[in-house]
């Protein structure tokens, strides 16, 4: 789809339309039952949503990454579970066997999860590596034609719906460190798999998690994804591209916070007049607009930067420390703006408060960004 203003628009609307009329009366539901129905999820195939970032001759849309800021924008407006779905397909899911699968895994894998048919998930994350990923103590061992994996993952987004796992281990224990990682497609029918129980989170219901145990898992040696020892490099080339992405995100779910705010505020009334003529009322409308828009500009903007070509680590930390951290102060100050209504499970911004805590988490925690940032501008000084 690339630069096609005209199809590109048409695909916003239709996804702002679909986010309006098809998930926004459905969030409930999903917060209560903490399943995802089968019809929204048979609606979203059919519209393409599994296949927005894989390439056109797999497939998918092939969007650009301004492309998919947007489109990230529109699904952030409804309840994060909806997106969560279908955003392993389009990112660290799929990105690695995109940025770096050989053309036989690409055809195997590529049309498969752009359709839908195929759910994928990433498995990095360890009981013991979280924010230090290359610490992880996964192992893979070559044994002939095939690797024999062992280790544990853990909160693995999508794992008990996952037909692939594209997972981390160590694939030469004498070197410590990121070097010593390979990333590998492992297919749900193999032997030696265990799921753990979904977990249960403090927000985003309908989004499931679980541990996944490899226990002398057979894995092909042909489902290794590029060369031993460049699995961390491709993961973090993946986790560069998620951060703009959750980015887009957190503004599209901070303007439906302000709009949900900004709708109740000008119907409830105090002091015989609508709270929102109140001007500490106004500050707080004042400032989440302004950080939001603050938002949404950096993040388009680093998104260009990728599609010319350009190296944004320090400018996608950027985006996603401030992106995040900015969501979940909006989502204070609108449950603040409700009053005791927004500690009610009545207002979705109850439900939003909740969810968006998340965002400063995943993809890397907002400490793990000012870090990524000053390493790097250190480095670029010296």
């Amino acid at each position: 789809m690339i630069r096609d203003q005209e199809t590109l628009n048409q695909l916003v609307d239709l996804i702002d339309r679909f986010v309006r009329e098809r998930l926004v009366p459905r969030e409930n539901e999903l917060a209560e039952s903490g399943v995802l129905p089968e019809d929204i999820l048979t609606e979203m195939k059919e519209l393409g949503l599994f296949g927005l970032t894989i390439p056109e001759e797999y497939g998918g849309l092939g969007l650009t990454m301004e492309e998919e800021i947007m489109v990230a924008i529109s699904l952030g407006r409804t309840s994060p579970a909806f997106r969560s779905i279908m955003g392993t397909n389009n990112g660290i899911g799929s990105a690695a066997v995109v940025f770096n699968g050989t053309e036989e895994q690409k055809q195997k894998y590529l049309p498969k999860y752009a359709s839908g048919e195929w759910i994928s998930c990433f498995c990095l994350t360890e009981p013991e590596a979280g924010s230090d990923a290359a610490s992880l103590k996964t192992i893979a061992v070559r044994d002939g034609d095939k690797y024999i994996i062992n280790g544990t993952k853990r909160y693995i987004t999508n794992a008990k719906v996952a037909d692939t796992f594209n997972v981390m281990a160590r694939t030469n224990p004498s070197i410590q460190g990121a070097r010593g990682i390979s990333s590998f497609i492992v297919d749900r029918n193999s032997p030696g798999i265990t799921l753990g129980s979904i977990d249960k989170k403090m927000g985003q219901a309908g989004s499931m998690t679980c541990d996944v145990i490899f226990e002398d898992c057979p894995v092909p040696a042909e489902n290794l994804i590029g060369e031993e020892g460049e699995g961390f490099i491709t993961a973090m080339k993946v986790l560069d591209r998620g951060r703009l992405h959750i980015s887009g995100v957190s503004v599209g779910v901070a303007e439906r916070l302000i709009e949900d705010a900004l709708e109740y505020a000008m119907q409830r009334k105090q002091f015989e007049q609508p709270i929102s003529e109140q001007q500490l009322i106004q500050a707080m409308f004042a400032d989440s607009q302004t950080e939001t828009y603050a938002a949404k500009c950096m993040t388009m903007e680093t998104a260009r930067k990728r599609d010319a070509g350009d190296n944004v680590s320090t400018e996608s930390s950027a985006c996603k420390l401030f992106a995040t951290e900015m969501v979940g102060r909006v989502a204070d100050r609108c449950v603040q703006i409700h009053g005791g209504a927004g500690y009610m499970s009545e207002y979705a911004v109850e439900r939003f408060y909740r969810d968006v805590r998340l965002f400063r988490l995943y993809e890397g925690t907002s400490q793990i960004q000012q870090l990524i940032i000053a390493r790097n501008m250190i480095k670029d000084a010296g």
